[in-house]
């Protein structure tokens, strides 16, 4: 049986999603407590990574079951939440078909970023946006959001990892790129077919230079427009971790062929 996870969690204490040698990972925790309730290893797979500090509202995953534990999909979900810690949680667990794949066959993914403009940050809102005490232009901020819509190449909007080879593709389609007001800041939301290693706090960095009159408006299209230039110039600020929230991972209809060149 193949069964689908959505879990929520907030990323401050850990290294990030993914697996990592002498680190503190989401995706280690859960490994070790499917462990304990199969009583036997099992592999996880995400639908994708998500760096230090960065939170989820709706992770998603996959494991097969080991067919030795006689389980519901619906157990599963107490089984696991007793053996993690409070900040993780599996919301919910169901039976997927076996050539369902978090990674490969999602379409869509959809990131929120929460800005704060307070005076003083609440201490409940720490980790949990980017402090920005002075005023923003929300005419700028609307502009720099709406230059991200449709097909890019998003180079000049991506941290490298240093596995990159000529072949690797930048273009990316974003379908919502919009600006929500706050009672004191902004949510900025994107929904896209993929999104390049640190891109989402990329372009959060550079739209908030463009609000604050650091980045010119034609500067920043230009980025988009032309990818790199040949001098490489890139957006010119990398948001912090904290305010970016994965809320949603879309996934194509059962009756479709899966779609593995997605790359997220």
């Amino acid at each position: 049986m193949r069964l689908k996870l959505t879990i929520a969690y907030d990323g401050q204490p850990y290294s990030g999603w993914q697996i990592q040698p002498n680190s503190r990972t989401i995706q280690a925790c859960i490994e070790e407590a499917l462990a304990e309730v199969a009583k036997t290893p099992v592999q996880l797979y995400g639908s994708g990574r998500t760096d230090t500090g960065v939170h989820a509202n709706a992770q998603v995953a996959h494991f097969d079951a080991p067919a030795s534990v006689d389980m519901n999909p619906f157990n599963w979900v107490p089984a696991l939440n007793t053996k993690l810690p409070p900040s993780i949680r599996i919301m919910s667990c169901e039976e997927v078909s076996d050539d369902f794949h978090a990674r490969f066959s999602a379409q869509k993914k959809t990131y929120s970023y929460e800005l704060s403009l307070a005076p003083v940050l609440h201490p409940h809102k720490a980790a949990r946006c980017w402090h920005l005490p002075r005023q923003l232009d929300p005419a700028s901020l609307e502009q720099a959001m709406e230059h991200y819509l449709g097909e890019h190449d998003f180079r000049a909007f991506a941290a490298f990892r240093g596995n990159e080879t000529e072949q690797t593709e930048y273009r990316r389609s974003i379908y919502t790129s919009r600006v929500e007001i706050l009672p004191e800041g902004y949510r900025l939301v994107f929904t896209g077919n993929g999104f390049l290693y640190k891109m989402v706090r990329l372009m959060v960095g550079a739209a908030v230079q463009c609000a604050q009159g650091r980045l010119r408006l034609d500067d920043h299209l230009y980025l988009l427009e032309r990818g790199q230039d040949q001098k490489g110039r890139k957006s010119p600020l990398c948001a912090p971790a904290d305010g970016l929230t994965l809320e949603e991972v879309i996934y194509e209809s059962r009756n479709k062929s899966h779609n593995s060149e997605i790359i997220f």
